[in-house]
């Protein structure tokens, strides 16, 4: 496999798990502002999905189909950060999961958009703009949770503590990134940590949140070393597909 259909497949299967588990948020928010937030931040990834894996789809040439790449991949397969695929938990849960992602994804996006293939180029110019709101509005729920009542600031101090662990693969280079920076694809990931703790560190003390003391002690691996999650995620939202192969929707 290419670096190029590696990195497609990284960057395609972190939106469709993150946008899958937002998703399942539709009809649940505490109000009807946040459920509608929700579903279209959900409808954003899946539609960076759908370019990111459509590009590795055309870069592998076997014939596969961006469906095929989301839908009839085993667990193993996947290459998504371990983060998206954390349990949703109460609402400041998921806005802290996805605070934290934000903060990695809209870095990386503004790296990738001078990547050395004008394929990446243009996806991530398309979706750093979407990611900047999602990124905006995430840190700016973190800051009225974080600060605002006893219980709130105590269950999203707990989210922090919860998630933080978990953060650090975005940040710690396997052989297959190397070859991606290699290629001129994208920057080595250690790089982009500057910038993420800049911006986490303002959004938690706006938020009267206290950093975690281990500081990414949970150096988790990527492709194949799964949380079990993945599987009930997998099973849910590859249900219809492979039920029904030949069915046009």
């Amino acid at each position: 496999m290419t670096p190029l259909f590696q990195l497609c497949l990284r960057m395609g299967d972190s939106a469709l798990i993150l946008g899958h588990r937002v998703s399942e948020w539709c009809g649940h928010a505490p109000i009807l502002e946040e459920d509608i937030a929700m579903a279209n931040t959900a409808l954003d990834l899946i539609g960076q999905t759908q370019m990111w894996l459509g590009l590795a789809a055309e870069v592998e040439g076997q014939g596969r189909t961006a469906d095929d790449l989301a839908y009839r991949r085993d667990a193993a397969e996947f290459c998504n950060l371990l983060l998206v695929e954390r349990p949703n938990g109460d609402f400041g849960a998921t806005l802290m999961r996805q605070f934290l992602f934000d903060a990695w994804h809209h870095e990386m996006l503004k790296a990738l958009a001078a990547s050395s293939d004008d394929r990446v180029v243009a996806i991530a110019q398309k979706a750093v703009r979407e990611v900047a709101y999602h990124l905006e509005r995430s840190a700016d729920l973190v800051i009225r949770l974080g600060d605002g009542t006893d219980q709130s600031h105590r269950r999203m101090q707990k989210a922090l503590d919860g998630h933080w662990t978990w953060a650090a693969e975005a940040f710690v280079a396997d052989d297959t990134d190397a070859a991606i920076v290699q290629a001129g694809l994208m920057p080595d990931p250690a790089s982009l940590r500057p910038a993420f703790d800049a911006t986490v560190n303002e959004v938690l003390e706006a938020a009267t949140l206290t950093r975690p003391d281990n500081d990414f002690a949970h150096q988790g691996g990527k492709s194949g070393r799964h949380t079990e999650h993945l599987g009930h995620i997998l099973a849910t939202m590859q249900f219809l597909p492979r039920a029904y192969p030949d069915a046009e929707w």
